[in-house]
């Protein structure tokens, strides 16, 4: 039988994970070093890992709300009023099965076939494929290494068209750890606002930002940004808690019920023992992530001092937990680079191209690993990149 007849048209169309791809050659290879993987490598500190226990041991095994529990939204509630300004009601909370469920929710619930989704790139590799799933146009605008790779207002400007009808925005951002000043959310803001743009804003790594002098923006609360907002973030990357697969999304009633209602029809809810968990976490869990947070912080400026003296040119992160050193001067595309790397020295890090092809000539490391490794692993990078 003729597959290619039978798949879906959007799809066929999308790649695989150029992530994922990559690392199906490193597994079960042994002695590799690995800066790949965007995931903690902090244990779920123990009080939300007991939390969990706890709840099973107590026979919390059902269904919740397709909502999500009532005090987690409450607690959600508080702690997005405390740490991103914004206010909203438990009925504007949806919990949802990782922020990856939340951005799926937000695009079908917004598009109709053939509008238009503008996002930053480098970005996250499941944003375009997300957009086209969800049958719109995905629109790359690309950012530049001499702006820390934020996303200026004048080069969303020129991206805007008359089927533009969502933009995305992850700052801090996976793969280069960008974050966004308030000048420049203000400006986005205004077209936004011009142009009757809703904004989908991806602040998972929200409480991973090193410089705490200037706390985190979000463009939600920006003046006349609440109501054309959803508000996506979740648990997997400051507090160390990717495999309990939970996230939320904040956003006006009308919107949360229009995504509930793909919600429940496909995942019902998200698992009961993730949000008892999740609970704790957001009541007891802050000292937690300020301890990892500062681990980071040490982490990154190592990673960028060595890579800056053996000549692969990096900007210094202003959040998450990546550096992406550019490696144009080797004369390696991101891919030769990577996979010589990988062959030679045994250290695997992410060629910038599965990020976009704006993330050509970069390299993502992510050191949300052990500090003797990242040592290891940037003397193995630096006599590798003597040979070249």
């Amino acid at each position: 039988m003729d597959y290619t007849q039978k798949i879906a048209r959007q799809v066929a169309s999308v790649p695989r994970s150029g992530i994922r791809d990559f690392f199906e050659l490193v597994q079960g290879r042994e002695g590799i070093i690995s800066l790949g993987v965007g995931e903690p490598d902090f244990v779920t500190p123990w009080n939300i890992r007991e939390a969990a226990i706890y709840s099973l041991e107590k026979g919390q095994t059902s269904y919740t709300s397709n909502l999500g529990l009532p005090s987690l939204r409450k607690s959600i509630s508080g702690y997005v009023q405390d740490f991103f300004g914004v206010s909203y009601d438990v009925s504007e909370v949806l919990v949802t099965v990782g922020v990856s469920e939340a951005i799926d929710l937000a695009l079908r619930a917004l598009l109709n076939p053939g509008d238009e989704v503008i996002f930053h790139e480098p970005c996250y590799v499941s944003y375009s494929p997300s957009i086209v799933m969800a049958y719109g146009e995905a629109v790359a605008v690309e950012t530049r290494k001499r702006d820390g790779f934020s996303l200026k207002p004048e080069a969303l400007a020129a991206a805007i068209t008359p089927k533009s009808r969502v933009l995305m925005l992850n700052f801090p951002t996976n793969p280069t750890g960008a974050t966004a000043t308030r000048e420049d959310l203000e400006g986005i803001a205004k077209l936004c606002i011009e142009h009757d743009l809703m904004v989908l804003t991806d602040e998972i790594y929200s409480e991973l930002r090193y410089d705490l002098s200037e706390p985190h923006v979000s463009i939600a609360s920006l003046p006349g940004m609440r109501e054309r907002t959803v508000l996506l973030h979740g648990f997997s990357k400051a507090f160390a808690m990717t495999g309990f697969r939970l996230g939320y999304a904040c956003a006006p009633q009308p919107v949360v019920e229009a995504m509930m209602k793909i919600h429940q029809y496909s995942m019902l809810c998200a698992p009961i023992t993730s949000q008892v968990a999740a609970l704790e976490a957001l009541e007891n869990g802050l000292p937690a992530v300020a301890e990892m947070r500062e681990s980071y912080r040490l982490r990154r400026d190592f990673l960028v001092k060595r890579l800056n003296e053996m000549g692969l040119s990096c900007h210094s992160p202003g959040g998450a937990f990546y550096v992406f050193p550019d490696i144009r001067e080797t004369g390696l595309s991101s891919k030769e680079f990577a996979m010589r790397l990988l062959e030679e020295e045994g250290v695997a890090a992410v060629p910038g191209s599965a990020f976009g092809a704006s993330g050509e000539g970069f390299l993502r490391c992510c050191y949300a690993t052990a500090f003797e490794d990242l040592q290891v692993a940037m003397d193995k990078m630096q006599a590798f990149v003597g040979r070249l």
